[in-house]
């Protein structure tokens, strides 16, 4: 009997891993989307035009235009210093340095203009010291003050355009071709034409111009 016990327990342990037993009371892991290894079917990769913008046909950022202000305290002196992005300008011991701008579009709800500003000090022994750097809000000038106590920079305007007709008004399409961007969205379905009954005498129409030209 102890022969066949050792025997029985060799033989089990020599089979490899055992398989855990399954608990009937586990929940099964659901499943998602990342199990499958194929992509989702309602993604389409299409190509821009050569020299698209991807900001929906933004002024391109080395185009923009930004006005930021500059106070000094102890003179109560400002002035206006006019860059582009990644241009720098020095007034004095002061040099501002522009590394973007930026402002919300006019179909967007709330209304920011912005500009990334870099601020350089010259100290008594003639080295820099850069006093700020970060992002300059005209609509919310509390959201990062410039921490010095003689000068001062915020930012005053951005000039950009933005397409006339929104977001959707650039198309995704070749530019090669000649055709006119059209909007994306989606339109109503035409209705359907109904019997006219013709006038029993002929009508004068106006030919006044429209009133609210676009």
């Amino acid at each position: 009997m102890l022969a066949a016990a050792a025997f029985a327990s060799l033989a089990t342990s020599g089979c490899g891993t055992k398989t855990p037993a399954v608990d009937p009371n586990a929940k099964a892991t659901p499943h998602t989307a990342l199990d499958d290894d194929a992509g989702p079917a309602d993604v389409t990769t299409v190509d821009l035009p050569r020299g698209a913008d991807p900001s929906y046909g933004a002024t391109p950022m080395a185009k923009r235009v930004a006005v930021i202000g500059l106070l000094n305290k102890r003179n109560g002196i400002a002035r206006e210093v006019m860059l582009k992005p990644g241009e720098a300008t020095r007034v004095g011991d002061v040099i501002i340095r522009l590394s973007a701008c930026e402002q919300t579009a006019p179909w967007e709800q709330e209304h920011y203009t912005g500009a990334f500003v870099q601020l350089d000090v010259q100290q008594l022994d003639k080295s820099w010291h850069r006093v700020f750097s970060g992002w300059l809000y005209k609509e919310r000038p509390a959201l990062n003050v410039v921490q010095h106590p003689i000068y001062d920079v915020w930012t005053k305007s951005c000039a950009m355009t933005f397409p006339e007709g929104g977001p959707g008004s650039v198309s995704a399409g070749s530019s090669e071709s000649g055709a006119v961007p059209r909007s994306s969205a989606r339109k109503s379905p035409a209705p359907t034409p109904a019997a006219v009954t013709p006038p029993a005498a002929p009508t004068t129409l106006s030919t006044a111009p429209d009133s609210n030209p676009r």
